[in-house]
């Protein structure tokens, strides 16, 4: 059981990430959509922003740096996929 201190600071600390992994997931979502409906520009547009979102959470310890490496790496693959369809 953790102290309570411990958990006000795992609450505060909750409090600060959620909003850079929501935004981040979010543009995520818009650049996949984009792209499953093939508005490539704006699905660019929406990969870039996802980028910028994941390496800010990334950055600021919200997500681990991997990780965000990893979701860029699939919405770009994703976005030169439905490029060259």
């Amino acid at each position: 059981m953790p102290s309570a201190k411990s958990a006000r600071v795992a609450e505060r600390k909750r409090l600060q990430n959620q909003p850079l992994r929501t935004r981040a997931k979010t543009f995520v979502t818009k650049a996949r959509r984009a792209m499953a409906a093939g508005d490539i520009d704006d699905a660019a547009a929406a990969a870039h922003d996802a980028a910028v979102a994941l390496d800010k959470a990334a950055q600021k310890g919200a997500i681990h740096p991997n990780t965000a490496a990893r979701r860029k790496s699939r919405i770009m693959k994703q976005l030169y996929a439905a490029q060259n369809r």
